[in-house]
């Protein structure tokens, strides 16, 4: 027989020796309800700010950064000249900008330097009224201090400041509550922070979004939006920030909130889409579609997630790998009784930390009104999952249904909770599956 030669050998040696190197194909991620999550997903990378067209610096279009000059006419004169040459960055420098609502338009960028602050007017004169999104409804309203309308491939970057300024919107609004504890928030004009709507492939990065008005990051009907490293804040005290939500999701479809610090007085993630009777029959209303929250950290908040109070349909929802240090609860699940809703494939998975509440589950009736309906609709939680929690809490599962509400195949899976009230009422679930859910020290059967 032939023997094989000196350099088939070595050939074959060094095919066995790479064979056993190479790694084992992993397992493709999915959402909760089974569908593989894309690729787009698992892309954090910073877009830099250069390679987007021309830079204009505001302060060569005569805004200055003292703090109390209004720029708003120079800083949107740079706006448009970037519009004008095809495409480019609004940069702000060192310094505070003061100003009043600005609007990018296609192909237009914002970047906040570091040491720079774009400061938001705290009279309501500077932000025009007219068609918006609040509240679940498609109204008029008051412009935001940002606003991008149909502005594909949006950015704002930089590890500068866009603040709100919202103290007398914050004091008008509880002087307002006192005089008429009954008020709802669109009762004293107050500007969003940022206020996006009908763009795709939007990107926001490493800003800071302080002291809104009002909700602090608004996406209406946008598709593919990241929110990388961002942070969050409005004050809970010594005036507390009303209604000032760190990012509502409102029909909108591909989300990744990955790496941010929200803390502010209200929801942090809010998921939004529409409320009334009919809500799920107008078509300016929608769900939300492949939500991603992860390596994110809350701070006090009313809820680090909410389904609702202005929502239809959330659809694969996955909170995971997060840090809580004070929310009201982890997972809301607001059940609106004048809404028709269905909240459906939501996982909670990899939390560690402190909330006063794992999941609050019950129905939801402030300013409820079915507006002639005879039959209130039906709100549905189905296939939510809790897995792999740490958590110290004061209440474990604050959970009650209503005859319009229904709790279905819910699953707590791999739970160590220390809370004052640990106990689980499962005759409220249709569909109830437990995995090594300790509280207490005690396992939950």
């Amino acid at each position: 027989m032939k023997k094989p030669s000196l350099w088939a050998a070595i050939f074959a040696c060094l095919f066995y020796l790479a064979s056993c190197n190479v790694p084992e194909k992993k397992s493709e991620e999915r959402f909760p309800d089974g569908t593989e999550i894309p690729a787009w997903f698992n892309d954090t990378t910073r877009i830099n700010p250069d390679t987007l067209g021309v830079q204009l610096v505001v302060t060569d279009f005569g805004a200055v950064g003292d703090g109390q000059t209004l720029n708003t006419e120079a800083i949107q004169k740079a706006i448009d000249e970037a519009s004008a040459k095809g495409g480019g960055v609004v940069i702000i420098p060192e310094g505070t900008f003061l100003t009043g609502a600005l609007f990018f338009k296609p192909h237009t960028h914002l970047h906040v330097r570091e040491g720079a602050t774009l400061l938001g007017s705290d009279d309501i004169a500077n932000f025009p009224f007219g068609p918006s999104r609040m509240e679940g409804r498609s109204i008029d309203y008051f412009s935001a201090v940002i606003n991008a309308n149909g502005v594909d491939g949006f950015t704002i970057s930089g590890k500068g400041t866009i603040d709100g300024n919202g103290l007398k919107y914050w004091q008008a609004f509880w002087q307002r509550r006192a005089e008429n504890p009954e008020c709802t928030n669109l009762e004293v004009s107050r500007p969003r922070l940022v206020f996006i709507q009908n763009s795709n492939n939007v990107q926001l990065q490493d800003v800071r979004l302080h002291n809104s008005g009002f909700w602090t990051t608004h996406l209406y009907r946008c598709n593919n939006v990241k929110a990388l490293g961002l942070h969050i804040f409005s004050p809970a005290e010594p005036v507390k920030a009303p209604s000032t939500d760190a990012i509502d999701v409102d029909a909108c479809t591909n989300v990744l909130i990955n790496g941010c610090y929200m803390e502010v007085n209200d929801d942090a993630v809010a998921l939004k889409g529409g409320k009334g009777p009919w809500a799920d029959k107008d078509t300016t209303n929608g769900p939300n579609l492949n939500v991603i929250v992860q390596n994110c950290t809350f701070g006090f908040c009313h809820s680090a997630v909410t389904c609702g109070s202005e929502a239809i349909h959330n659809r694969n929802i996955l909170v995971r790998n997060c840090k809580v240090n004070g929310p009201s609860r982890v997972l809301w699940l607001k059940h609106r009784p004048d809404t028709p809703q269905l909240y459906e494939y939501i996982r909670v998975e990899n939390i560690t930390g402190s909330a006063d509440r794992l999941v609050f589950a019950k129905p939801w009736r402030q300013f409820f009104d079915l507006q002639g309906r005879e039959t209130p609709p039906v709100s549905t939680s189905n296939h939510i999952t809790f897995k792999d929690i740490d958590l110290v809490c004061k209440i474990f599962a604050d959970i009650d249904v209503s005859e319009t509400d229904s709790l279905k195949n819910f699953t707590f899976e791999n739970i160590q909770a220390t809370a004052e009230k640990g106990e689980l009422n499962q005759s409220l679930f249709d569909g109830l599956t437990l995995k090594n859910v300790v509280v207490n020290g005690k396992t939950i059967e």
